[in-house]
């Protein structure tokens, strides 16, 4: 199968692309700068687009091609200023326009459409569990969300199976978000994070990029899909496991004004949460290889267990 990746470059789009071409994938990320990508994952080759249009891409789209489109502008690169907040939600919209534009032009129909989202969805909750069928939210992240799923709905009008992968946090060695999290804790200062009573729905890569594969690869699955792991985590057992698997304390919290004065609006992100499940997800027989986080985190940190 030819797979054409957007947002190819990014941390999980690369970490997909090496895991596609070697199970023989023609494998194709699409970049404005494709001289200036860097290093690609062996028999993975990039291809130039301008982020809006199909023009440059269309003609590489065949009966037998799958298209997954990460592409959107980074959530904690900047501050959410007003401009910012428009062009991570203008990106996403952008993007997801390419799409349906290169499908239309393409004279053939791709075999799947996998459509990136987010749990921030469903917005921020208490204990409730959040599955698919649970209503959207109506905060800022979102309605980004929901404009997300809806830029390329048109492909399915097209005849194209479409899948829409609500991610939670996803945890790499490599990831921003995991060191962000362990580096109060290399410095012997580790706790909590506002109360400690929100949830953070949490995926380990290497589910991540097996759950993508698993729905690229069973044609009846379409439709939304929560890619978090079976069970959450609340903030304040996330910092006594962090804690435990590094040897560290784990006693001091970090307040949630801190936060918030550090960060404005976007500390939203690690001050109000999700406890979303992925129900469809398992109901297709899918298994986890990490459904619990300290294991994750073990794997993830280099801490066997003892």
């Amino acid at each position: 199968m030819k797979t054409i990746i957007t947002g190819g470059t990014g941390l999980i789009g690369r970490a997909l692309a090496a895991d596609l071409a070697k199970r023989g994938h023609e494998v194709i990320v699409l970049s404005r700068n494709p001289k200036q990508v860097g290093e690609l994952p062996t028999d993975v080759r990039a291809e130039g687009w301008d982020g809006r249009t199909g023009d440059g891409w269309y003609a590489l789209i065949t009966a037998d091609t799958a298209i997954i489109n990460l592409a959107g502008e980074n959530l904690s690169e900047k501050l959410w200023s007003d401009e910012q907040k428009q062009i991570i939600l203008q990106s996403r919209l952008d993007a997801g326009a390419a799409v349906v534009d290169a499908v239309e032009r393409a004279g053939a129909t791709p075999k799947v459409v996998i459509q990136s989202s987010g749990v921030s969805y469903y917005g921020p909750h208490e204990d409730e569990i959040l599955d698919e069928t649970s209503p959207p939210g109506d905060d800022f992240l979102a309605e980004v969300c929901v404009a997300w799923e809806a830029s390329t709905e048109a492909v399915e009008q097209a005849g194209a199976r479409r899948c829409i992968i609500r991610q939670g946090v996803v945890l790499s060695a490599d990831a921003t978000v995991l060191k962000r999290l362990t580096l109060p804790f290399t410095l012997f200062a580790g706790g909590r994070i506002g109360n400690g009573k929100h949830w953070l729905s949490w995926i380990h890569m290497a589910d991540e990029i097996a759950a993508i594969v698993w729905l690229l690869d069973h044609e009846d699955a379409s439709g939304p899909f929560n890619l978090t792991a079976p069970e959450p985590v609340q903030f304040d057992r996330l910092a006594r496991v962090i804690g435990k698997v590094m040897g560290r304390p784990s006693w001091i919290p970090v307040p949630a004004f801190a936060v918030r004065a550090a960060f404005g609006e976007m500390g939203s992100i690690v001050l109000e949460g999700q406890r979303a499940v992925p129900r469809r997800l398992l109901e297709t027989g899918f298994e986890f290889g990490y459904p619990t986080v300290e294991p994750a985190l073990r794997d993830l940190l280099g801490k066997p267990n003892h």
